[in-house]
């Protein structure tokens, strides 16, 4: 362990001693009490290109990106791309050690191998990672997303590497900024749980991946998810399943389910239509339904089939993962993929699923 390691453990190791210890509330307790953090109100409306960046009086926040790729010889490829940032108590930012940030980033790489994946791990305050707005740069050592041009975040370069994987990409978009939910605040329990969410769903992918030093050419699509809050989920809720699906004819799919403890999940989504229109989904509008599983390499079993629907849209595919075994084997353990969709629209996308 490095000494940046080691004095990031020093810090999570003095958070947990402010508190006595209980077990964690929901995935990654994200179902936790968060008194004297920021709330998640309606009625704020969102500012850009500001809330590109980071929003230091709110407990969690993620920059997200996830990429359905082929190769020349039209193989499937997925890659991941994500940095979290997480207070470890209520207030503004610091500068140097003082900072209240711990910063995590994750990447993956999903291809004909199987499935990789890499975490680094930062310290705020310090310049080893961050996000600045404008002109839009996401960091955490030398992972990078950043602007190429333009305003925003329509033209980024992403790159990011682990054991035997790296990748470097453009991708460039020319369609709109997506507010989920109510211009953007989408609640995750109906009890008052919600999360600031928006999405660029239309991404152009080329750039080139390396895995175990062979380099491929790749091209496809991206969607990239920016979301931040004080407390996302309800005590009782154990995790979700999340959906990103690029429809053939240009529409997309945002679906989400937060799975309680009584089964009686909350869900959500949006429609977007191929011209950057789109509308809110709710409840009973959407069937999920898991129709196989697949056993980890840790014992868990997670469902990597699924039955996706949308009645009023025309909707009725299968989502199949493309490598059963996509397992992130990081500090919070996850499942991430890409999927391939069958039936009518077809198309492709990804999947996440936490708390199983």
């Amino acid at each position: 362990m490095n000494a940046r390691h080691m004095l990031l453990a020093a810090a999570l190791l003095l958070a947990a001693c402010e508190q006595p210890a209980e077990p964690p509330q929901g995935f990654a307790g994200l179902g936790e009490q968060a008194a004297g953090f920021a709330p998640v109100e309606r009625g704020r409306p969102l500012q850009f290109p500001a809330d590109h960046g980071a929003h230091p009086g709110f407990r969690i926040e993620w920059w997200y990106v996830t990429a359905n790729l082929r190769d020349v010889e039209g193989r499937d490829w997925g890659v991941q791309w994500t940095l979290f940032r997480s207070a470890l108590r209520a207030g503004p930012d610091a500068p140097d050690w003082s900072s209240p940030d711990l910063w995590m980033g994750h990447a993956a790489l999903t291809g004909p191998f199987g499935h990789q994946s890499g975490e680094t791990l930062a310290r705020g305050g310090i310049g080893q990672a961050g996000v600045e707005a404008q002109p839009f740069r996401a960091w955490i050592d030398d992972w990078a997303l950043r602007s190429t041009g333009g305003k925003g975040i329509q033209h980024l370069q992403m790159q990011a590497a682990g054991k035997d994987f790296r990748y470097r990409l453009q991708l460039d978009s020319d369609g709109p900024l997506v507010l989920h939910g109510e211009r953007g605040y989408s609640e995750k329990s109906g009890r008052g749980q919600a999360s600031w969410y928006y999405s660029q769903p239309f991404y152009r992918v080329a750039g080139e991946i390396e895995h175990a030093g062979q380099r491929h050419a790749v091209s496809g699509l991206a969607w990239l998810d920016r979301e931040w809050s004080s407390q996302p989920l309800a005590a009782d809720q154990q995790g979700w399943d999340w959906f990103s699906l690029h429809l053939d004819g240009g529409a997309k799919l945002m679906l989400f389910r937060v799975r309680q403890a009584d089964g009686q999940h909350y869900q959500a989504g949006t429609w977007i239509a191929a011209d950057g229109r789109s509308v809110a989904l709710r409840g009973a509008q959407i069937r999920l339904d898991e129709l196989a599983w697949t056993r980890q390499a840790n014992g868990r079993r997670v469902p990597t089939r699924w039955r996706v629907r949308v009645a009023e849209h025309g909707l009725d595919v299968q989502a199949a993962a493309i490598e059963p075994h996509a397992w992130m084997a990081t500090r919070y353990s996850y499942w991430e993929g890409p999927v391939r969709l069958i039936g009518s629209p077809g198309g492709r996308g990804y999947l996440e699923m936490t708390g199983y």
